[in-house]
């Protein structure tokens, strides 16, 4: 089955990363386009990662995952090999009302990371359900290279006149034709 493609807003959401190898250091490089309310608990960490950690002022724990660790966060990234401890996390996550993803299985994920592009305000995921995540970075490369540099700025006054103009048909009409025109003189 496919996943459903949906864009969360992590204010006010914390964030539990359980591993500190590359995988994790990753996911944690990914969530921090996004977020600072990252929590980390690993047995031992990257060089790497904990100049991350320490660069973005993030909170970690030195030592194994506990029953119970994730208690209080809205989402639980599990990037560990253990497979049996992400099945007990996912099924714990349940108990918690908490989103997981543990990484490369998929039957103990609620969601999965999809490829993506962050420009500015632009932000652009491509997925294949896990069928092929090589196929998105590919697809996503693509469409990164597509896209002008100039999409910040562009998409900075659609923002500013969003908040000015009253809103109704002529509004969107006007927004409408201005992006238009933006993609049309993109592709010249």
């Amino acid at each position: 089955m496919a996943y459903f493609p949906a864009f969360i807003k992590l204010d006010n959401k914390k964030i539990l990363i359980v591993g500190g190898g590359a995988i994790a250091q990753e996911k944690l490089e990914h969530l921090l386009d996004f977020t600072t309310d990252i929590e980390l608990i690993s047995v031992e960490y990257l060089p790497k990662m904990l100049s991350i950690i320490k660069a973005n002022n993030l909170s970690y724990k030195k030592r194994p995952y506990k029953q119970g660790d994730i208690r209080d966060y809205a989402v639980v990234i599990v990037a560990v090999d253990d497979i049996p401890l992400q099945g007990e996390i996912f099924t714990e996550s349940k108990e918690y009302n908490c989103l997981c993803n543990s990484v490369d299985s998929v039957d103990y994920c609620d969601f999965i990371f999809p490829s993506y592009i962050k420009k500015d305000d632009l932000t652009i995921a491509v997925s294949t359900s896990g069928a092929s995540p090589a196929m998105a970075k590919r697809i996503r490369m693509f469409l990164e290279d597509a896209i002008p540099e100039s999409i910040g700025v562009f998409l900075q006054e659609m923002k500013e006149l969003r908040k000015t103009l009253p809103k109704g048909k002529e509004r969107m009409k006007m927004l409408d034709e201005k992006a238009k025109n933006y993609i049309k003189q993109w592709r010249k």
